[in-house]
């Protein structure tokens, strides 16, 4: 029998047990499919509802990342966005 190569693929696939976000291979997803932001992801998700189970390596209680998306960001948008209707 001849030896077959194997690739070194894999898939790893970790949940936040507080919030539900999704890493697959190390790397986070928003619920759309889209590649997530886990700055962002603080900001709009973990900092929301603060405490214990969080495992966003980038979420600091407290914390918030200026250069990444933030409620007060979309609201800013919507603002805008109505104003010039």
């Amino acid at each position: 029998m001849e030896d077959k190569e194997f690739s070194d693929f894999k898939m790893e696939r970790i949940e936040c047990p507080k919030c539900g976000a999704t890493w697959l291979n190390g790397q986070h997803y928003w619920k759309t499919g889209r590649v997530g932001d886990t700055k962002a992801l603080s900001n709009l998700v973990c900092g929301v509802a603060p405490g214990p189970g969080c495992i966003n390596e980038d979420h600091k209680e407290g914390h918030v990342y200026g250069e990444a998306d933030t409620w007060q960001k979309r609201a800013q948008f919507i603002n805008r966005w109505y104003e010039e209707r």
